[in-house]
């Protein structure tokens, strides 16, 4: 008979909800199972009858049989005719503390990854932020997002393909999708596109380890702005890169140190309709010497032209690959910000020569990106509802921005000052108060506030402790509750005058 512990150990296996689903006998079965598994019972140890264990636990003595039969047929028990079950004995299996202390030693090892995997591990990974809170920056509303639409469109293109929309889908993209992508940024975006130029993928992530792993080695050089977006400074650093950090001013980044550069970097990394994080645009001067810089040293332009959508003074810049005749810019878009992240659809704008290289590299990555929400999205484009969002959310996200830095400026006066972008999902503040920004951001986040500071952004370290405030998933009214908060947060850790 069991111990009354196992017993109730059990018993506790049975009435777990994570369990429910199971039928009853299999969950007899993994209880006794995690129970030798443990050391709880030892090899040669006699379970209890199967109709006394019927009693015990209030079920049939079929049901107990068929456990036993599972744990019989897996090798966990051995069953003698007239003496009962018996915990078997395995000699490739060390049960019990000595099993616990082998694991705990193993979870405790460096794993043994290669340079890059450790890179790659070191580098943390890119934050995603599953349930957004204010002020999580980057997050659009969806709220919003016309899903019966998007569900009507979904079913037209599920009755018309019907199987189809099931099996692999075209490593390059859906056609319909490609070439409603480059109509799309040609005509909002100055850009120079055709269908068969379009490589449709699962992020603006993936778009920037290819680039990184496709068209650098190890050791190369790559610049980027310095404050840059963290995800591409990751990717670049796990694909074992050289990141040159070239400084950002009021216009962009600064050209003269790439362009003087004696070791000739081989790429360059730009977000220039919306620097991220200092939302500044990069001047049309610029753009064109990189583009000369370029050509001239067969080198990359890699611009993330991550949310150029939502652009709230005057019409955007058109974008740097729209401007370059030598085809030495790869351009990088994505719907997560325009539409929802949940999409999970990006794209790459490549030059003709790199089309067949990239889209072969990214089938060792996932394959394709879903036939279904492929062929919803380019219906969706191409009847205009594309078009109507942007357009609706850019408003709704203009206002937000003003409430924000209206209430940034009535509530958090004495501890930031605002610094209002011309566009984007975000704004950045600089903390003119005597709180460090690290612990401004962990006073915020214990009250359910969000903030991403602006000094990790910063490779040189010298840029201004601040953070940045995304706006675009929240009412004025939330946006002000939050404001409130943090205004409560800071003064809690200020530091007595």
């Amino acid at each position: 008979m069991f111990k009354h512990s196992q017993l109730e150990s059990v018993k506790a296996w049975l009435a777990h909800p994570a369990h429910s689903a199971m039928p009853l006998h299999a969950r007899i079965q993994r209880a006794i199972r995690q129970l030798i598994l443990d050391g709880a019972i030892g090899p040669g140890k006699a379970l209890p009858a199967s109709r006394a264990l019927a009693a015990s636990l209030g079920v049939s003595r079929d049901t107990i049989e068929s456990a036993y039969a599972q744990l019989h047929a897996e090798g966990f028990i051995e069953r003698r005719v007239g003496s009962g079950s018996f915990v078997a004995e395995m000699t490739e299996f060390a049960p019990g503390h000595r099993r616990s202390k082998r694991d705990a030693l193993m979870r405790n090892q460096a794993p043994n990854l290669s340079k890059r995997g450790d890179a790659t591990f070191r580098s943390g990974g890119v934050r995603e932020i599953l349930m957004p809170r204010p002020f999580a920056p980057g997050v659009p509303d969806t709220r919003s997002f016309p899903l019966p639409l998007w569900e009507r469109l979904e079913r037209q293109v599920l009755k018309e393909t019907g199987t189809l929309a099931l099996l692999h889908g075209d490593p390059q993209g859906a056609e319909p999708l490609r070439r409603a992508i480059a109509d799309y940024v040609n005509l909002e975006r100055g850009a120079r596109a055709t269908a068969d130029r379009v490589l449709v993928l699962t992020s603006s992530q993936q778009a920037l380890t290819l680039c990184a792993n496709m068209l650098l080695d190890p050791g190369d050089r790559i610049f980027i702005e310095d404050p840059a977006y963290y995800g591409a400074r990751k990717a670049f650093d796990a694909a074992g890169l050289e990141c040159v950090p070239v400084r950002v001013d009021r216009q962009g980044i600064v050209v003269e140190p790439i362009i003087d550069d004696p070791r000739r970097a081989k790429s360059v990394f730009l977000t220039p309709s919306h620097q991220f994080p200092t939302g500044v645009t990069l001047a049309l001067d610029r753009r064109l010497a990189l583009i000369e810089w370029a050509a001239r040293h067969q080198a990359w332009i890699i611009e993330d032209d991550y949310d150029s959508e939502f652009h709230y003074a005057g019409k955007p810049t058109a974008c740097v690959q729209g401007l370059d005749p030598h085809d030495r810019t790869i351009y990088i878009g994505t719907f997560t910000k325009s539409l929802f992240p949940g999409l999970r659809i990006g794209y790459l704008v490549l030059p003709p020569q790199l089309v067949k290289p990239m889209t072969v590299a990214r089938t060792l990555l996932d394959g394709h990106t879903a036939s279904i929400a492929q062929l919803t999205l380019a219906r969706f484009m191409e009847g205009g509802h594309f078009g109507a969002h942007v357009r609706a959310m850019r408003g709704i996200y203009a206002q937000r921005l003003d409430a924000l830095s209206s209430l940034v400026r009535k509530h958090l006066s004495d501890f930031v000052e605002p610094r209002v972008p011309i566009g984007g999902l975000q704004m950045p503040c600089v903390l003119t108060c005597d709180i460090p920004e690290r612990v401004a951001v962990d006073a915020a986040r214990r009250v359910g506030v969000e903030l991403l500071g602006l000094s990790p952004l910063h490779a040189t370290g010298g840029g201004k402790a601040g953070f940045l405030m995304g706006f675009a998933a929240y009412t004025p009214a939330e946006l002000e509750v939050a404001v409130r908060k943090l205004a409560n947060a800071l003064q809690s850790v200020r530091m007595p005058t």
